[in-house]
């Protein structure tokens, strides 16, 4: 975890006094938040705050009812979630977001080879196979099979192997064992360490913390607090942590 000031790149995500509604429910409030370039943002707060709806918003699956949304300095508001994608924001979404009937060699290679080129598609396969070796183990079996902790390594691997400029992961290690998170958790290190920016929202906040530069705290869709996760831990430790 970050202990010092909130990073200081450029930003790769911004939302601007944003709102959303899902028909006559509003669901954010004039939300404002930002994602630096090279650093993790750690979204948490309570069932029902608006966290993954400000992932959707991001992601161009829920349109914004006020504001606006900027990747990478361009203003992508009302842009599809295609256009989006293209633009290098991945989205991993809460559940498990594979093709059952599949192999888990066939979700990698559909993933891959669009993006990457069928050339390339042997090495990203080595590449996410190293990530998470249990894939590995489990090439050839289908992936409706899989726990749902390896379900969920699947989706992440699908996502992580292409580089991306943004990475907004949603829920990831909901439902999952201990052990099973520590693995989800490594790999994300790793992918921020090659300059990946995350969007991590998070039930286990402690883990989400040791990850992140910067904590923003929703409630009932308002941003309550946006700092680092110190200041985070000292000034709404009881919110924060649940305690």
């Amino acid at each position: 975890m970050n202990g010092g000031p909130p990073p200081e790149g450029p930003p790769v995500l911004e939302l601007r006094n944003v709102s959303a509604t899902y028909g006559p429910y509003r669901a954010l409030f004039d939300v404002s938040l930002s994602v630096r370039a090279g650093s993790a943002l750690a979204l948490v707060g309570a069932n029902g705050a608006g966290k993954s709806t400000v992932a959707r918003v991001a992601t161009g699956l829920v349109p914004t009812s006020g504001g606006t949304v900027h990747f990478d300095g361009a203003d992508i508001t009302g842009r599809s979630a295609f256009a989006i994608a293209r633009m290098g924001l991945a989205h991993v979404t809460e559940g498990r977001s594979v093709f059952g009937s599949l192999s888990v060699e066939e979700n990698l290679v559909l993933a891959f080879r669009r993006p990457l080129g069928r050339s390339a598609v042997p090495e990203a396969l080595s590449r996410a196979f190293d990530a998470f070796p249990r894939l590995g183990d489990r090439r050839r079996q289908s992936a409706g099979t899989l726990s749902g902790g390896e379900q969920r390594m699947l989706a992440l691997a699908r996502a992580l192997v292409v580089p991306q400029r943004l990475l907004v992961v949603d829920e990831l290690s909901f439902g999952l064992a201990p052990v099973v998170v520590e693995e989800v958790y490594a790999a994300l290190t790793r992918v921020l360490a090659t300059g990946t920016s995350l969007l991590v929202i998070e039930q286990h906040v402690e883990r989400a913390l040791e990850l992140a530069d910067s904590v923003v705290v929703l409630g009932k869709g308002s941003v309550l607090y946006d700092g680092t996760p110190a200041g985070a831990r000292s000034e709404l430790g009881d919110l924060v942590l649940g305690r």
